[in-house]
């Protein structure tokens, strides 16, 4: 592998050889492990990722399958045989994948069942970049590859000499189509298979063009071939076309392009190709990244912190992925998955905005603002078309989740400062949404008549994980206000936004100190075991939960009886031991299993809920906790390796907190121009901002041991703050932090050091 960087070797005193660092990176897409995440099960996640090979935010993604076809474990790390090469737009294994079909060189007979077909392969001959992907297939002896472009991609397949060669197509089951072309060297068809949500007229429309003609051409369907035959319509069918041999080795070419809107359109998505050669797709793909991820550039990392990083900043830039093409005049048109049919305009899918709202957006927000744009604008097209905005679109409205965090996306974004879009359909899509129940318990707000006259939505009226609503909801409600006050939206209109912030006060339990559930007589459950997943939490427990105040953590400390009482309570996360109630979900699922085994106590970083608290100790005057507790995660609870994550990496959220949190601030409270601090991991970081400027975060003397900021400032003047605002960011400048290995107990005590709270506006 080659590398362009100079790697320094610290010598401590005694003579003994501390890590490895990387004074500068300057080719960073060759930093990342795209199987980072894959060493994963359906009871205990280690990410649940797979390779993506594509480029940033393309909309189609490729990756080896190992999983039978329909599984959503497509790719695990441990797998031994590989099925087929398959275009994906998997979200997660949870939410499993649309838009899909499979690719797979075969030798000695024509084999095209998937488990005769499939293949013993290592990965130690296994390449495996954003860019490119190869693997030696040892029961065919063939060598695939596969290089992308946003709709398209190149494969290269080179046989062994003498030996009979066939390429084999999978559209899949639940209805498809296929067509072999042989004067063309082509091959046509469509896939309707799909897993989420009810969508109309879907199709996935793939075309196949080969460099080779063909020598043989058989279409099967089901479990049999149909000698003779170049066209199928069945419930699953595909082709097989095989290849001259000779005494050398064959290669064989295959451009692949697809289209979720017509066939033509394939076939004019498969121009993003053009005559370009294999090589030079694949170096247009990874200048693609490149251009990416050097908009941060970090400087004095270990080895294994750059390619953590990195890894991370890729996870970053895959979803949401473009839903919409280019049509013949070079404008934006996408396939709806709401109405079905064929619209202009941009359009995104793959996203969960329970995961993604804390981190991700905030993240393009301020470092990709122009792609943040463009899903903006797919969001107005998503409620024009379906009547709501999504809260998880795979590709449109699936019912899984709950909150209405649209409204932090969509308020996110304009108070960052972005523009040039219809933000005023886009609020009315807020309101609309914060005030009718959708057409799915995921969409809109379930139970928000009793939200709206009780102030919460009760534990006993048959609503599932109804204190997690609640909370999600208030902070909904405050981020609606603050895009009404942007928008210079009249009080009177706002002020119940404002005034249903506070909601969160309702389930507040004083004897505890932790949110609880309450019946719909006001009167709290019980019993109440502040240890139990689920029934009135999602994905978590009291202890998760009881942080989900992002907008007003001020209101919070006073609720729990002051600073120190407060500071007790985040201390008292980490002092318990990992114990936990399963009895909701009737056995332990994998999210509890991650908290149990990291040794953390009760912080589940593995999931989002509870991923924001490590900052919270900015707010009660003790931001060396925050301190010291970040590092630990990042250190502990990530790296770039098959098991790197500590639970699922989720579209890029645990990502992310990953790469803010490697930068030294993070997004406590997104709707909010503000960041939380917490202290660069990196001895220089320069992010290069889309507006041409740059900001340089520096930590002077800073290592492992070294993880507490002594002093901070900015562009040379001494700030004592706990957080940076955004748009401070956006002029550009210089931020250092002076580390040391001991807390400054001084240091952001004051109250007006605290970040933002709604009770202190």
């Amino acid at each position: 592998m080659k590398h362009c960087w100079a790697v320094l070797s610290l010598l401590a005193l005694t003579g003994t050889v501390k890590a490895q660092r990387v004074a500068s990176v300057t080719d960073p897409v060759e930093w990342i492990n795209p199987l980072m995440g894959t060493d994963s099960k359906g009871s205990l996640s280690n990410g649940n990722t797979y390779p993506a090979i594509a480029v940033p935010w393309g909309m189609n993604f490729w990756t080896p399958q190992t999983g039978k076809m329909g599984d959503g474990w497509q790719y695990t790390y441990g797998a031994e045989k590989i099925r087929g090469f398959k275009q994906t737009h998997q979200p997660s294994p949870w939410m499993n994948d649309y838009g899909q079909f499979a690719i797979m060189p075969v030798t000695g007979k024509a084999v095209f069942k998937e488990d005769d077909r499939a293949s013993w392969f290592s990965h130690k001959a296994e390449v495996v970049k954003p860019y490119y992907y190869s693997v030696y297939l040892a029961d065919h002896h063939v060598t695939a590859e596969f290089t992308p472009t946003e709709r398209a991609a190149m494969f290269r397949f080179t046989f062994p000499a003498k030996d009979s060669a066939f390429v084999v197509v999978d559209a899949f089951d639940k209805g498809s189509y296929i067509k072999i072309i042989p004067a063309e060297r082509k091959i046509i068809g469509y896939s309707v298979k799909y897993s989420r949500g009810k969508l109309t007229n879907f199709r996935n429309y793939f075309v196949m063009v080969f460099d080779k003609p063909f020598t043989t051409t058989s279409a099967w369907q089901n479990n049999a071939v149909e000698t003779g035959k170049l066209e199928l319509q069945e419930n699953r069918v595909g082709a097989i076309v095989g290849f001259a041999t000779s005494g050398n080795e064959q290669q064989v070419h295959v451009k692949v392009a697809s289209s979720f809107i017509s066939a033509e359109q394939a076939e004019r998505n498969l121009n993003e190709l053009g005559t370009n050669s294999f090589e030079k797709i694949q170096q247009q793909a990874k200048a693609a990244w490149n251009k990416q991820l050097g908009r941060i550039a970090i400087e004095g990392a270990t080895i294994d912190q750059a390619r953590t990083f990195y890894s991370c900043l890729y996870r970053t830039l895959l979803f949401p992925n473009k839903l919409y093409e280019l049509d013949a005049s070079g404008k934006p048109v996408h396939y709806s998955p709401y109405n079905g049919q064929v619209l202009p305009g941009y359009m995104f899918a793959g996203t969960g905005f329970w995961d993604t709202f804390r981190a991700l957006y905030p993240f393009l927000s301020l470092m990709y603002p122009g792609i943040n744009k463009e899903m903006q604008e797919g969001l107005i097209n998503d409620y024009k078309e379906g009547g709501f905005l999504p809260e998880w679109s795979s590709p449109g409205f699936a019912d899984i989740m709950v909150g209405n965090n649209s409204a932090s996306v969509v308020a996110d974004a304009y108070i960052k400062g972005i523009r040039g879009y219809d933000i005023e359909t886009l609020y009315k899509a807020l309101v609309h949404g914060a005030n009718n129940e959708g057409p799915m318990s995921a969409v809109g707000r379930k139970g928000v008549d009793y939200y709206n006259k009780l102030g919460y939505v009760p534990y006993n009226v048959g609503i599932n994980e109804n204190a997690a609503r609640t909370l999600e909801y208030a902070y909904d409600d405050f981020t609606i206000y603050q895009l009404g006050k942007a928008l210079k939206k009249p009080e009177g209109e706002i002020g119940i936004y404002a005034e249903r912030s506070q909601n969160y006060k309702n389930l507040f339990d004083s004897s505890s100190k932790l949110m609880r559930g309450k019946n719909e007589d006001g009167k709290f459950q019980s019993p109440f075991n502040p240890l139990k997943w689920g029934d009135a939490f999602t994905e978590g427990n009291s202890w998760h939960y009881s942080w989900s105040v992002f907008h007003d953590i001020q209101g919070l400390i006073n609720l729990m009886g002051g600073k120190a009482a407060f500071t007790n309570m985040l201390d008292s996360v980490f002092k318990m031991p990992p114990v936990f109630d399963d009895s909701y979900y009737g056995g332990t699922i994998h999210e509890i299993r991650e908290m149990q085994i990291v040794n953390m106590g009760q912080y589940a970083h593995g999931n989002q809920p509870i991923q924001h608290m490590l900052y919270l100790y900015n707010y009660s005057g003790q931001p060396w906790k925050s301190q010291y507790w970040i590092r630990e995660a990042l250190n502990r609870l990530y790296k770039a390796t098959p098991d790197g994550y500590c639970g699922d990496e989720d579209n890029g959220q645990t990502s992310a907190w990953y790469v803010f949190s490697a930068l030294g601030f993070y997004p406590v409270c997104p709707a909010t121009p503000e960041y939380v601090l917490g202290a660069p991991l990196f001895p220089k970081a320069v992010l290069t901002l889309e507006n041409g400027k740059k900001f340089t975060i520096e930590a002077k003397d800073g290592s492992d041991d070294n993880r507490y900021i002594q002093q901070l400032s900015i562009n040379g003047k001494v700030y004592n703050k706990n957080f940076i605002n955004h748009f401070d960011i956006l002029q550009g400048g210089t931020m250092q932090a002076v580390m040391s290995s001991k807390p400054a107990l001084q240091r952001g005590v004051s109250a007006d050091a605290a970040p933002y709270s709604f009770s202190n506006k």
